[in-house]
């Protein structure tokens, strides 16, 4: 075969972008005509690049962007050339954020909701350098949950935590460590889990030994008998107790129902280099998001994720709790519970300040952040809400669908306390069990 000459390459190449820059404009087009009525469309601004690199963990909050790359929605708004790619652990997700997608990293990710505070400060960069990043959407609420060592099942422990403090300590005293698993430092499930722990009179630094490990390799850890309890979400407890290793003691909807989990994080440089290409992403997402909030569509969304390529499990290890139907794992099952993981519904895309602003206030409860750090203005920094309500204006989201302010206001946990996004520090000032002063 006779080679092609670089002059001809880079015509292909010419004539190839041209294509893709063309076809990427009639679908932003198109896609505007779809929502409105009688042909009229929005001047939606055509994106400023064709894709971006998005990486995922192997968790059910994922799924809107799985959903967005398998229904070609991300075509749709005119960024056919978007990649999702899995991430091994939320260490290499930041690691991958930290290099950035122009050099072997990715501009975004599917991410824990505190993981874009602690980067944009430097807490969990390497050398404590800065990563500044944006917060585009809130990708789901609820539907992780606190799994339990077998070996536990008779001391009756659930919602109260406190059932296991005696048992904690008994092996303590045998010499032997008792280990709880979260999967990133400050991130949503460390937070769940030392909020559960501490409730019940555990001190998760004092009492109990925190280590780190990434979702897909929870139940695997449990089984070899690594763990005593872990932190996770779907659909790794499905899994335990369809796997006879251990049980549900809670989900985290019990801890805190409608509680914020995974966001759509991004690095600042591309957002404010892309904002087209931004709003682009967060209209996918945002499409994707309604689709899985649809109980229509559990069946088939579990089918998809399922699959090799995304996250290699059974669709019986999704589908379940996807629905709202429990099996604990330790003779309590419930269907229908209102705990099943929410997408779009009342507000669950748009990224609430208050959220935000409770996952800090958490990680200075437990010495991630100083006591005095000006809580509002990092929030500020970094979520994007703006962003979003533009996103959903392009998108022709109804006016009832965009929450009015930017904080849902106080938020009630299951063990009575009270969170005030306007008073912060008279929250912290309640909890007994904490790291700050």
């Amino acid at each position: 075969m006779k080679p092609i000459s670089i002059a001809a390459t880079d015509c292909l190449a010419t004539r190839r972008e041209f294509l893709r820059k063309t076809v990427a404009t009639a679908a932003v087009i198109t896609a505007a005509r779809t929502l409105l009525p009688s042909g009229a469309y929005a001047a939606v601004a055509s994106p400023e690049v064709t894709g971006a690199k998005l990486g995922y963990i192997a968790l059910t909050d994922a799924a809107p962007l799985v959903i967005a790359a398998e229904k070609g929605l991300f075509a749709k708004h005119g960024m056919p050339d978007v990649e999702v790619l899995k991430q091994a652990s939320w260490g290499a997700t930041r690691d991958n954020l930290v290099l950035g997608g122009a050099s072997n990293g990715i501009d975004g990710a599917h991410i824990l909701s505190p993981m874009p505070y602690l980067m944009h400060t430097g807490k969990v960069t390497q050398n404590n350098v800065p990563v500044p990043m944006a917060m585009l959407a809130r990708l789901n609420y609820d539907s992780q949950a606190i799994s339990v060592a077998k070996e536990y099942a008779a001391t009756g422990v659930g919602i109260d935590s406190s059932k296991l403090k005696e048992a904690f300590a008994a092996k303590k005293a045998a010499g032997t460590e008792v280990k709880v698993a979260v999967t990133f430092p400050g991130g949503t499930h460390d937070l769940w889990m030392r909020y559960w722990l501490a409730a019940g009179g555990i001190d998760p630094d004092k009492d109990v030994s925190t280590i780190v490990v990434p979702p897909p390799q929870m139940v695997a850890n449990m089984k070899v008998g690594n763990m005593d309890a872990f932190c996770v979400g779907e659909p790794w407890n499905e899994q335990l107790v369809n796997q006879g290793i251990g049980f549900t003691a809670c989900t985290t909807g019990e801890i805190w129902k409608g509680h914020p989990e995974k966001a759509l994080g991004m690095r600042a440089d591309w957002v404010e280099k892309n904002p087209n290409a931004a709003k682009a992403l967060l209209m996918a997402v945002m499409e994707a998001q309604m689709w899985c909030d649809s109980m229509d569509n559990k069946e088939e969304m579990a089918a998809i994720l399922g699959k090799r390529q995304w996250f290699n499990v059974p669709p019986k290890d999704v589908v379940g709790r996807l629905k709202g139907d429990i099996n604990y794992g330790n003779g309590r099952v419930e269907t229908a519970t209102g705990l099943e993981m929410k997408f779009w519904a009342n507000g669950v895309s748009y990224p609430f300040q208050s959220h935000d602003s409770w996952f800090i206030a958490e990680n200075i409860r437990w010495g991630k952040f100083a006591p005095d750090t000006d809580i509002k203005a990092l929030v500020g920094q970094v979520n994007r809400e703006d962003l979003w309500r533009a996103a959903a204006a392009d998108l022709g989201v109804a006016a009832a669908d965009i929450p009015a302010s930017k904080s849902r206001g106080p938020e009630t946990f299951f063990d009575g306390k009270v969170f005030d996004p306007e008073n912060p520090s008279a929250y912290l000032d309640s909890l007994t069990i904490k790291a700050a002063s």
